[in-house]
């Protein structure tokens, strides 16, 4: 039963890939508004889902020492990855660093899905509400991410179609990464009690380093509110999961 919640959340989070389509009838002005909201409802629930779901799950059964070393670990390693690799999350459909090599562009995002798949997986594991969350935050953190990357292959000479044919190929990694992550909690002993805080760290790292700061560009002030607000339903919609979502 697990594994069916597994490859059936990591397929979802596959389709969010193929979100290019509906920009393709929605001018940029209104495209631009939703995604500066999305972006803070994005923020707000990677926040919750990191401090009011994955870390307490894991404090419950491995020391507060483990738990934050890995945490820590998670958020340098998401630097350096961001540093060093460019796995840039972009927020804006005209905002984002075009890459010349697409292909490589393509194999970049399709490890870093096989990594969110081992992770949905790992806290399917753990129960299916930590699982549901999961697979959530990371739904909501690629919306941006995936808009970015259509742009990047259309710009860089894909036809909309094909970029959306090969944007979801690359998307389907995930599925491929949560069945190895399934088969992988059963073989490496404190595989999920490793990936889970170090996911949490990858979310604080994400919320606070690359989502955050976008809000503080906006020098609207009734935008830059109702991002606010955005962020902060993010968090309580995370609490309100806790708290009504069974185990």
């Amino acid at each position: 039963m697990v594994l069916f919640w597994v490859i059936v959340s990591t397929f979802i989070v596959s389709l969010i890939s193929l979100v290019g389509i509906f920009t393709l009838s929605i001018k940029d002005d209104l495209l631009h508004k939703i995604l500066f909201c999305l972006i803070g409802f994005s923020a707000g629930a990677l926040i919750g889902g990191a401090f009011l779901h994955i870390l307490p799950e894991c404090l419950e059964t491995n020391s507060s020492e483990a738990v934050f070393s890995y945490l820590i670990l998670g958020i340098v390693a998401f630097f350096l990855m961001e540093r060093y690799l460019h796995w840039r999350h972009c927020h804006e459909d005209k905002g984002c660093k075009i890459h010349a090599f697409t292909y490589l562009n393509l194999v970049g995002d399709g490890f870093h899905n096989f990594i969110d798949g081992m992770v949905i997986a790992a806290s399917f594991i753990v129960s299916l509400r930590l699982g549901a969350v999961t697979t959530l935050a990371i739904i909501l953190h690629e919306i941006p991410q995936e808009l970015g990357d259509f742009a990047v292959l259309v710009y860089g000479g894909f036809t909309k179609r094909k970029a959306l044919l090969f944007n979801f190929a690359s998307a389907l990694m995930a599925v491929f990464g949560a069945i190895t992550g399934y088969l992988i909690t059963d073989l490496v002993r404190n595989f999920t009690n490793f990936i889970l805080p170090f996911t949490a760290g990858g979310f604080v790292y994400i919320a606070t380093s690359d989502l955050i700061p976008e809000l503080h560009k906006e020098n609207d002030l009734k935008r830059s509110t109702a991002a606010f607000f955005a962020f902060l339903l993010g968090i309580i919609f995370m609490a309100l999961v806790k708290h009504f979502l069974p185990e």
